[in-house]
């Protein structure tokens, strides 16, 4: 059984070659150099919401938007959230275990659970990319799959820098929005299947959107 991450599935999505390529031969694109801020911004957040959740109390990001929730508590929490676990899921139809690290969980009344997403940006209008939806989503498959009941409802929490305020006494203040997401995740049990038949297949076509397929072709004078 082929381990299959989140981000994975993502780039199939964005490049079946570049896929193709990454699981088959090891050949990965390029990587950027890590954003430590957002890093930073995601461990504030943890350390924030954590503490809300061993006392049992509400965020005062879920009483200003009027979200009925709290932090989630399990034991396995800290799993869902490392990089390597992740919330998993034998995936037999297509002999993939599929996990994706999410970065937090409240709960509702009614017992659903509630996938949240931090966000960090710079731009003068934060907004959810495809990208983010689909990370959203799939995280609800996974809990789904695991047998809990899931909220539709997603939620990102952007953390947005106040240009307004500048950099005064060398501090940069941001400030933290909430974005609600209705997941409709029935779009990844068909592209877990076509994964599946992309990685056993030939190397797919180059991608004329994909610049990282351009790039190789040009460099290698291929048309």
């Amino acid at each position: 059984m082929v381990k299959l991450s989140r981000s994975k599935l993502e780039l199939f999505i964005d490049c079946p070659r570049c896929f193709w390529m990454d699981m088959n031969k090891g050949v990965k694109r390029p990587a950027f150099p890590p954003y430590t801020i957002n890093s930073a911004i995601d461990g504030l957040l943890k350390e924030e919401f954590d503490a809300h959740r061993e006392n049992g109390t509400a965020h005062r990001l879920m009483t200003q938007y009027h979200i009925d929730a709290l932090p989630y508590q399990c034991p396995q929490l800290n799993a869902w959230r490392h990089n390597f676990t992740g919330i998993q899921v034998k995936y037999a139809p297509a002999d993939f275990l599929v996990y994706g690290a999410v970065d937090d969980v409240w709960v509702n009344p009614q017992g659903e659970l509630i996938v949240v997403d931090y966000k960090a940006t710079g731009a003068r209008e934060h907004q959810i990319y495809d990208s983010y939806r689909r990370q959203m989503e799939i995280y609800q498959w996974l809990l789904l799959q695991n047998g809990y009941r899931v909220s539709k409802t997603g939620y990102f929490v952007f953390a947005k820098v106040n240009k307004q305020e500048g950099f005064a006494g060398a501090r940069l203040s941001f400030d933290l929005l909430l974005e609600p997401l209705q997941g409709d995740a029935s779009w990844v049990d068909s592209s877990l299947h076509a994964a599946r038949q992309a990685l056993d297949g030939p190397a797919p076509d180059f991608k004329q959107e994909c610049e990282y397929c351009q790039f190789i072709k040009a460099s290698h004078g291929r048309t």
